[in-house]
């Protein structure tokens, strides 16, 4: 590998295009732990926001009117406000409110939920409000017929909702819930506005040290584009898998 380095290195020395992720150690690090970071941020907000869309689905549908205002409140809040402005108001208005806790590592005191954890949470509760309404609409087409063979068989609500309906509803609404998850994935760098070391806060430092914005630029834009063909990929995959023959729209096919 180090001939690789040094080629790069020398590459640079020539042409003054600047990879210095590349062939310096320190900033090959940085980027490389950036980008586990943006993985590992993108899988936890893609499966909360999931079990925040299925849950607020089910709510949806509940007896208590006050139970669904309240759903519907929360959808209006988190779908009708800028993600950036919902992340600063948990890191800064939220955060600002809860008391600090002593860190067992540095013997400081350290606040109770950390950057990475409100990046977490405002990121999965933004996209889960989104969640929400395309389970419902797959819900919604789920043939009624089902839901009252399922309830003349002894179903309790419950049971039909997470036996029949929102199997078939995961089916009807993979297309729009995979726009969304897309979206997840590329909202994610917006954490480095509270000093998450994701990507982008990684290339804004590299780019600060070495003078490479363009490269740094031109090298997000392909780590994005390889995330979310991932990401596409693996949702159009399910989608095949979970057809059934003779369900949906074409027949299946």
């Amino acid at each position: 590998m180090q001939v690789i380095y040094d080629w790069f290195l020398a590459f640079y020395e020539r042409t003054g295009i600047n990879l210095s992720f590349i062939y310096d150690n320190f900033d090959r690090a940085r980027i490389i732990k950036g980008f586990w970071l943006t993985i590992e941020l993108s899988v936890i907000t893609i499966a909360l926001s999931i079990v925040v869309g299925v849950i607020g689905a089910w709510l949806k549908g509940a007896r208590s009117g006050w139970v669904r205002h309240s759903v519907d409140a929360f959808i209006s809040i988190f779908r009708n406000t800028p993600p950036l402005v919902q992340i600063y108001f948990f890191y800064f208005g939220l955060g600002f409110m809860l008391p600090r806790v002593m860190d067992p590592i540095s013997g400081t005191m350290a606040p109770m939920v950390t950057n990475f954890q409100w990046a977490v949470l405002s990121l999965s509760l933004f996209a889960g409000a989104f969640n929400i309404e395309i389970f419902r609409s797959g819900m919604e087409a789920v043939p009624r017929a089902m839901v009252e063979a399922a309830d003349s068989l002894g179903y309790t609500r419950s049971q039909i909702y997470w036996h029949v309906v929102l199997p078939l509803a995961f089916r009807n609404c993979l297309p729009a819930l995979g726009n969304n998850l897309v979206n997840l994935v590329k909202t994610t760098n917006l954490a480095y506005a509270i000093a998450v070391p994701e990507m982008m806060y990684a290339a804004k430092q590299i780019w600060s040290d070495s003078s490479n914005v363009r490269e740094m630029m031109i090298f997000l834009l392909f780590a994005y584009v390889f995330l979310v063909a991932i990401l596409v990929y693996g949702l159009n995959w399910l989608e095949r898998a979970l057809r059934i023959p003779g369900y949906g729209q074409m027949g299946g096919r």
